[in-house]
């Protein structure tokens, strides 16, 4: 049989190039052909996805969530560059603390942009998940020459509790190549901008936000939303509409800056991730899939990668099995899914933590014989 390998990370532990690496060996020794294609849903790991479907690896110093130089790789393919957000301003690079939730900002998620910019990019596909900051994309459009002006004239502090003090939002002098660049904006989530279910209060409290905190953040989106709705040229209705937008609270808000600042498009980010490392080339010869991540649950059936390679196994009439690291959820509610082989039956938690590979080389172990039966 020919199987197709289709995981996303299992976080934490391996990349989706080594849960398919280990996942590989126990298959091809009972006889089948193997392949792989890596997967993710626009968050943290899309790089090395992107990476291990052939783009080519780049770097940059830019500064890091809370001002500290951070080494940032994003991936190239032609003129197209991915840029994954929690490189450079991600939740993994700083603690969770109030400074942090209030401080935090992505003026380096700018920074890669500018260098993805200065390598000849003509499409930048921004992947979001994984965010330290709740700065509406501020840091980043600063970081490409726009300015965030208070009362003074002078630049308002990165983060979102600077926001409170913008003035004036001036996008005049962003970088003048931004113009002939298409911005994708690959997002798993569909968050509005504020309110109950918006940027603040929905992600704040993980990055170190306190109830107080978190209406402070969401009255600086606000604030910040509305000093958008005032610059020159703008379309107060446009903008608002913008705030409302499914996406537009991701990574703190960055969803906003970019739909705003940059005329970025929303892409289901599972979905326009899979498109760029051709995993329907990859699929159309596939037998039988096997896809997966650390914790499968209801939440991987909705906008994951795991989960939009099970749909389309569903709709193309191909077995899907699923290897997890624990699973909340039976193959009988996953549509789609044939059967789930989770590491936690394998092994203790612990090895699962420490020793994953080995684990996860026992998971395809066991998948085999699944198949034989």
């Amino acid at each position: 049989m020919h199987i197709l390998l289709a995981c996303d990370k299992f976080k934490g532990t391996l990349t989706s190039a080594q849960v398919a690496a280990e996942l590989t060996p126990p298959l091809t020794a009972a006889g089948h052909t193997v392949a792989s294609v890596p997967i993710a849903d626009g968050g943290d790991g899309t790089v090395a996805a992107a990476l291990a479907a052939g783009f080519e690896q780049r770097t940059a110093t830019v500064a890091g969530p809370l001002g500290h130089p951070v080494e940032a790789t994003w991936a190239q393919s032609g003129r197209t560059a991915i840029v994954e957000l929690a490189e450079a301003s991600g939740i993994a690079l700083v603690s969770p603390t109030r400074d942090t939730a209030l401080n935090a900002g992505t003026h380096g998620t700018g920074e890669v942009v500018a260098a993805a910019l200065d390598a000849g990019c003509s499409k930048i596909v921004l992947a979001v998940g994984g965010s330290s900051s709740t700065d509406g994309g501020a840091g980043m459009l600063a970081a490409l020459g726009a300015q965030f002006l208070n009362d003074s004239g002078q630049s308002v502090p990165t983060g979102g509790l600077g926001l409170l003090e913008v003035a004036q939002v001036d996008l005049t002098g962003l970088d003048d190549r931004l113009r002939d660049v298409e911005v994708v904006l690959a997002s798993d989530v569909d968050n509005p901008l504020l309110g109950e279910t918006g940027a603040a209060a929905v992600y704040g409290p993980q990055k170190g936000a306190s109830d107080t905190e978190v209406a402070l953040l969401d009255r600086a989106l606000t604030h910040l939303r509305d000093r958008f709705a005032d610059a020159g040229g703008a379309d107060a209705e446009a903008i608002a509409r913008i705030a409302l937008t499914p996406g537009a609270g991701a990574a703190g808000g960055t969803g906003f800056g970019a739909l705003a600042g940059l005329g970025a498009q929303v892409r289901p980010g599972a979905d326009y991730i899979m498109e760029l490392v051709g995993f329907e080339d990859a699929f159309s010869s596939a037998e039988l899939v096997v896809t997966g991540e650390g914790r499968f649950d209801v939440q991987t059936l909705s906008g994951k990668g795991p989960g939009a390679v099970i749909d389309r196994g569903r709709e193309a009439g191909v077995p899907v099995w699923v290897v997890c690291g624990a699973a909340e959820i039976t193959s009988e509610e996953a549509p789609g899914v044939s059967g789930i082989v989770e590491l936690r039956s394998l092994a203790p938690e612990e090895t699962c933590m420490t020793s994953p590979a080995a684990v996860v080389r026992q998971a395809g172990e066991r998948l085999a014989e699944l198949l034989r039966a």
